[in-house]
């Protein structure tokens, strides 16, 4: 029984353990097993899978057309402090049964903002000293922090990049004490959201100042957290759109570039939310592939969307075909660069049983799983990498080599181009690629 406070919130519901795929417990992982070792780091350390705390102890079902579905028990107390640690316990106590070793958090999903800036840090202080009793008491540990700059109405018209100056620094300080939060809580890593910079009319935005305001805020806020000593990664999660209509991370190409204009390579890298992906016209394997070539793979917020829906609806990862072509992206790059795997997923608004949620994060987990098992089989077992290798064959010796090696100018392409006359066309085989994934799903 993992029970982390005086009340047990999901009653009935036991550890979630690993049974195998013949299991018929549905309260039970089928691939996703923690010890399991797979190209040579166990599932645990692959994956090192967080819970959403926003989504899995802060959402209630409620949409823009429709009331809360789901009840919240530990949401009982008015009084905000009571409120918060009751939150906390409920999280600590699904974690725990999940068996998981992490979460994340934006700073007011700790505890609600206060009604001046002094008692929001009071209480984020407060919040703070129970959450480090809560991890020292169970191993849970925080993967990254963030700051909620895009919900308060300050924030209507951005934060680091709002015209307004008296703005860019109250955001400068919520931010200060999200990362004092993050890195008294042990954060692996810190995450930037930009929900509301960027625009809505390029009528009234000056876009190159905002950029400039942009890059100086985030450097700013690179040097402060270093200064205390924080060493972990600071990640930038892109989205091209919503609520902002452009918003300046738009996806992973956008902001890698925006991250070498401002000098800020270095110290950042990507945090990849599959549902944006999606949403910026892109797969999720190709904005993995994006940061992995840059050295920018951060971390993951697993996730999808609807394919009939043009928003973010957050769902519960389910499509074995799309996740296991992104984990041979992932097992090529080596894995995430000091992030993991974060379920920025909610369940849906007619899902109203108290075990939903672990039936939510089991499926996530096993889809997860079974796609690295299957990515790692294609890699090892199939003829998927030398096929690859074949198809840029004419690069690795001859004229083709020393192309890549720069010795060759444009008349000497000429020039070999005249030699080699017409061209056989050839095959990108990519039906047998394609056979190939699902042969080994």
């Amino acid at each position: 029984m993992v029970v982390l406070g005086d009340k047990e919130y999901y009653k009935g519901i036991d550890k979630i353990n690993f049974e195998g795929k013949d299991s018929d417990n549905p309260l039970a992982f089928r691939y996703y097993n923690p010890e399991q070792i797979v190209a040579g780091k166990t599932m645990r350390e692959h994956f090192k899978f967080a819970v959403s705390y926003w989504y899995s102890f802060g959402g209630n079902g409620s949409d823009v057309f429709g009331q809360a579905t789901q009840t919240l028990a530990w949401n009982e107390f008015r009084e905000p402090i009571q409120a918060a640690k009751n939150r906390a316990d409920a999280a600590f106590e699904f974690i725990g049964k999940m068996g998981f070793g992490y979460y994340c958090f934006h700073d007011h999903d700790l505890v609600q903002e206060g009604q001046t800036f002094t008692q929001t840090e009071l209480r984020l202080a407060t919040m703070t000293d129970y959450l480090k009793e809560k991890q020292a008491a169970s191993g849970i540990k925080a993967l990254w922090g963030a700051a909620n700059c895009f919900s308060n109405p300050r924030y209507m018209n951005g934060a680091a990049t709002n015209p307004d100056f008296r703005v860019v620094a109250r955001a400068a300080a919520q931010v200060k004490l999200a990362l004092d939060t993050t890195i008294a809580l042990g954060g692996e890593s810190y995450v930037f959201w930009g929900a509301r910079e960027g625009y809505l009319s390029l009528l009234n935005t000056d876009m190159k100042r905002e950029l400039d305001h942009m890059g100086a805020f985030l450097a700013q806020a690179r040097d402060y957290a270093r200064e205390q000593g924080f060493k972990g990664n600071f990640l930038i999660e892109p989205k091209p759109m919503e609520p902002s209509k452009h918003q300046y991370d738009f996806d992973c190409a956008t902001t890698i570039g925006f991250l070498r204009e401002y000098g800020l390579e270095k110290d950042f890298k990507i945090n990849i939310e599959v549902n944006h992906a999606t949403m910026a016209q892109h797969s999720f394997p190709h904005e993995l592939e994006v940061a992995a070539m840059s050295g920018m793979l951060g971390s993951i917020d697993a996730n999808r969307g609807d394919p009939q829906n043009g928003w973010d609806t957050s769902q519960f990862p389910n499509n074995i075909q799309d996740v296991t072509e992104a984990m041979l992206v992932f097992l090529k790059a080596g894995g995430v660069q000091g992030g993991g795997v974060n379920f920025d997923s909610k369940i849906r608004r007619n899902s109203t049983d108290m075990e939903d949620v672990f039936l939510a994060h089991i499926g996530g987990a096993d889809v997860f799983a079974r796609a690295l098992l299957t990515a790692d089989k294609i890699i090892t077992s199939s003829p998927y990498e030398s096929l690859r290798k074949q198809r840029y064959s004419s690069f690795d010796s001859g004229k083709g080599k020393e192309f890549e090696e720069g010795k060759l100018n444009f008349k000497d392409l000429y020039a070999i181009a005249k030699e080699n006359g017409e061209l056989e066309l050839q095959s990108g085989k990519q039906e047998l690629f394609e056979n190939i994934i699902n042969r080994y799903i």
